[in-house]
């Protein structure tokens, strides 16, 4: 259960923190679900990197830096990777 909560709390996370910081950017986010491209999200590669270095900080996770990252194409990869380094 514990797995459960902590890749929920990180869900959670990540999704304030798009919109917190396409809000500081002055974008306007598309509906964020696991499906929509990260591309067609709202943020640019500014806003990615300023959400990577956030989110590093804060959940103290870097699912970029081993040898197996892959670049995410989707919300849902990008999700899924901090899931994934977080439990």
């Amino acid at each position: 259960m514990a797995n459960d909560d902590t890749a929920s709390a990180i869900r959670i996370t990540i999704m304030q923190k798009m919109r917190e910081i396409a809000a500081q950017q002055g974008k306007v986010l598309g509906e964020l679900n696991d499906d929509l491209p990260l591309v067609d999200s709202g943020l640019d590669s500014l806003c990615i990197a300023i959400l990577v270095a956030s989110l590093d900080d804060q959940l103290d996770l870097d699912p970029f830096s081993g040898s197996n990252a892959v670049i995410p194409v989707t919300i849902g990869d990008f999700v899924r990777m901090y899931e994934l380094a977080g439990v």
